[in-house]
């Protein structure tokens, strides 16, 4: 039987607070949603959007060890009473940190940062007792979550810092003090709050403010803010720096690189030893996320043949690239290149990109299905518009653009490759599940709060399709 995640003792001096009833307590995890609290959780009454503490009750109800609240008016025992709920989840963050002995990897980016932490989590957990943050749970709440969630026995955890503002990654890299911290790349994403590349450069740089002193940054050669981030990784004060790529100079580099439908492969060298690897996801971006994969592992002192053992025996998520073959109601079969969890300039190219490199069956066409990029600030209608080169260069046959802002893609397209328009994901259904035919390959993309997903699961139940004639 495991230890207990927290006992109410060490929550109490962790968090400052005051026992309320039992005192004896223990919980096997931590939650903040009521409706997805397992038995044994911890339940902690945020008070942000909606005030966790109107939810207390049903999370007892459903089981919780305890609840950690800030309200005294509240009649629920046991309980843990402090004065600010997110500061306390904080300091359980912190004292989490302090007693456990796991190298701790932070990774954010424009492009990327999600898949790549998936890869990583997957690889430590092949290694050992590992700890990563699920879902995307990396903003004010999500990281100190995840870091109070981490086992006392963890021996490798990776933690995703996401941020809309400049300063937002310095506190959570302060937060979870990370022995390895990694950029994957710069992306024109934030510019409505940040202004310019070279400043959401600068507010990614600030995971390196973090690092522990003995601590390892890497950043990305081949973008082309490489100099920038190398710069803040200096100042930083990081005892060591490792950059990932194609380029030739870089310290951990693919040399060889192939990508079809069936996923990638490759040979990637890690400080001057070749090793070779595949995983299933298809796109020429991969060659970056594969560099910062066994960049970041490196750093975690793993070794490269057993990064690569664990890549390939990696899928890719949903929404995350993942390439599905899926039966049409008419007979045949067609392709989903599911890519809908988010988006922005770089990363919608490219998704174009790994849709122009796949074959279509017979009969069957390239099919772009993309929802509006946001965040993008003034020059979101040129970056939106902008999108109808890499269309035309990938030889994409028809193009479905869905909501607001990709109106400004659709009146940029030629006639010929114009699907279809719909103010949003939902009227855009309609449009494409009719359309679609055996050997078609369609690729579905878009910001997430775009609604794309929603098309995409739709999609991926090939038995909803409505019957199309060739």
């Amino acid at each position: 039987m495991s230890d207990p995640l927290w006992t109410a003792r060490q929550a109490m001096a962790a968090t400052g607070g005051m026992l309320l009833g039992d005192t004896e307590w223990t919980c096997s995890g931590i939650s903040i949603d009521s409706r997805t609290l397992e038995p044994g959780d911890l339940f902690v009454a945020l008070q942000d959007e909606r005030d966790g503490h109107d939810y207390a009750e049903a999370a007892m109800k459903a089981g919780a060890a305890a609840c950690l609240i800030s309200r005294g008016d509240l009649a629920l025992e046991p309980a843990l009473q402090v004065k600010d709920t997110l500061a306390a989840l904080r300091s359980l963050g912190e004292a989490a940190r302090e007693r456990s002995d796991a190298i701790r990897v932070a990774v954010t980016g424009s492009v990327g940062k999600t898949s790549v932490k998936e890869a990583i989590a997957a690889v430590f957990k092949a290694a050992g007792p590992a700890h990563w943050s699920v879902k995307s749970y990396n903003n004010h709440w999500g990281v100190p979550l995840t870091l109070a969630r981490m086992p006392r026995e963890t021996q490798r955890a990776v933690f995703e810092l996401g941020m809309n503002h400049a300063g937002e990654i310095r506190d959570l890299s302060s937060l979870v003090r990370p022995q390895v911290a990694m950029i994957t790349r710069i992306a024109p994403a934030h510019l409505e709050h940040l202004g310019s590349i070279e400043a959401i450069a600068d507010a990614k740089s600030e995971i390196y403010e973090g690092l522990e002193t003995d601590g390892v940054a890497i950043y990305p050669a081949d973008d082309p803010q490489a100099e920038r981030l190398a710069r803040h990784a200096r100042h930083s004060g990081a005892a060591f720096m490792l950059d990932f790529g194609t380029s030739k100079d870089a310290a951990i580099r693919i040399e060889e690189f192939e990508t079809g439908l069936d996923g990638s492969c490759g040979i990637v060298n890690v400080l001057g030893m070749r090793t070779p690897f595949r995983i299933n996801a298809s796109g020429m971006h991969w060659a970056w996320n594969v560099a910062a994969i066994f960049a970041a592992c490196a750093g975690a002192g793993l070794d490269a043949g057993d990064v690569a053992e664990a890549l390939a025996g990696l899928e890719a998520g949903a929404g995350r690239g993942r390439a599905l073959t899926i039966d049409h109601p008419a007979g045949g079969q067609f392709t989903l290149l599911d890519d809908a969890y988010n988006a922005n300039p770089v990363s919608m190219a490219a998704a174009i990109s790994a849709l122009g490199a796949a074959r279509p069956g017979t009969g069957g066409r390239r099919i772009a299905v993309l929802g509006d990029m946001l965040e993008l600030g003034p020059d979101e209608a040129a970056l939106h518009a902008g999108l109808a080169e890499p269309l035309a260069e990938a030889e994409v046959d028809m193009v479905f653009a869905c909501g607001s802002r990709m109106r400004s893609l659709h009146d940029a397209l030629p006639e010929t490759r114009r699907a279809g328009y719909a103010a949003s994901a939902d009227e855009g259904l309609d449009l494409i599940k009719t359309a679609i035919r055996p050997g078609d390959v369609v690729l579905v993309k878009g910001s997430n709060a775009s609604g794309l997903h929603r098309i995409a699961a739709y999609l991926a139940d090939g038995s909803a399709l409505g019957l199309t004639e060739a």
